[in-house]
């Protein structure tokens, strides 16, 4: 990964203008290596601490949603103070912008995860799986960003449409309050490989496989984590394009984008419950992505014409949390009016009086 991205920081001029961002990378090789193992490092405690299969209680999923909160904003902290507030401000508005995209996921993985009847005591399991399907895609993802980039000009524009395609996309689904319910039998995925290989009915704690009639099956996990995987994939297409708007150091993209998922599996325990009522969740991200779409656009066109005005980093910071908040205010209003009890209807003598 380090000898793709490294000749990022060398892009054409051209391909720089219209970016808007850093004419270098900050990610030295040391930067890289390190940051690179410390995530690993915190994927390995993730791994340790589901090893033993449970549900998680509330205080223990909060203290890791705090810890895997904390690490984040320190390390942001740490690059504003080595490498100045610009590269600052690209990292935080980077990172909400993530987070904010890993929150609406965690809502598709509370139904996949509901529809395959997944115990809970292996929901972390799953969660995992997905984590590190997310960073391998993710890593992926943001090299081929990263090269075509500094090869085409043109890549904003096409992250940009990425964008706004997508905006559109949430933005219909959160006005139509359609049914997001799945069938898992009529599943491409589920259909394909019970067409290959066996697969049991029942889950087998944390197996993927097991032996059944002198033949090795698949178990239910493993369904659903091929499902879990799938979506990966379409998350990655939205969400490095995303932060390749705020910043144009794919080492920033790269950071974000780990740390932001690192907390999913803990995350998915403390709002669970809460994502039913972030009902403006959806009008919100569509907003910021549509906005960020138009910000590549705009890149693009810089580079074309001088002339266009490109959005500064911290407005962008500034308008994103605004949103967030505004959604996250009219989410709770709608939530308590629907919670009130109906006022009862005035007796008939009165009305008529």
């Amino acid at each position: 990964m380090l000898s793709v991205l490294a000749p990022a920081a060398t892009a054409p001029a051209a391909a720089e203008a219209a970016s808007g961002a850093t004419t270098a990378s900050i990610g030295t090789p040391t930067l890289w290596i390190a940051t690179v193992a410390g995530v690993l490092a915190l994927f390995v405690v993730d791994f340790l601490i589901t090893r033993r299969p449970h549900d998680p209680s509330m205080r223990e999923a909060l203290g890791w949603s705090a810890f895997y909160i904390a690490i984040p904003l320190l390390f942001g902290g740490w690059l504003w103070w080595q490498y100045g507030s610009q590269q600052g401000v690209e990292y935080y508005t980077g990172y909400i912008v993530e987070k904010s995209l890993s929150v609406d996921n965690l809502f598709v993985f509370v139904i996949l995860l509901s529809a395959f009847a997944v115990p809970r005591e292996l929901r972390q399991r799953v969660l995992l799986i997905g984590v590190a399907g997310a960073l391998v895609l993710r890593g992926i993802f943001i090299a081929l960003g990263a090269q075509m980039i500094a090869s085409f000009a043109w890549t904003f524009l096409l992250f940009g449409a990425i964008l706004l395609a997508t905006a559109v996309k949430v933005g219909r689904d959160a006005l139509s309050h359609s049914d997001h319910s799945i069938d898992v039998d009529q599943l491409r995925t589920v259909r394909l490989i019970r067409r290959l290989h066996p697969v049991t009915d029942v889950y087998a704690g944390t197996n993927l496989t097991v032996r059944r009639e002198g033949r090795r099956a698949l178990t239910p996990l493993a369904l659903v984590a091929v499902a879990i995987l799938g979506t990966d994939i379409v998350f990655a297409v939205d969400s490095v394009p995303a932060v390749y708007g705020i910043t144009g150091d794919p080492y920033l993209v790269f950071a974000t984008n780990a740390f932001a998922l690192l907390g999913l599996r803990a995350l998915y325990f403390v709002l669970e419950g809460a994502l039913a009522k972030l009902v403006h969740l959806g009008h919100g991200l569509s907003l910021i992505l549509a906005f960020i779409g138009v910000k590549l656009v705009l890149h693009w066109a810089h580079g074309v014409w001088a002339g266009v005005p490109q959005v500064p980093t911290l407005l962008s910071l500034a308008l994103i949390l605004g949103i967030l908040a505004v959604v996250t205010v009219t989410s709770l209003v709608a939530n308590r009016r629907a919670d009130e009890p109906a006022e009862p209807a005035e007796p008939a003598e009165a009305t008529s009086r």
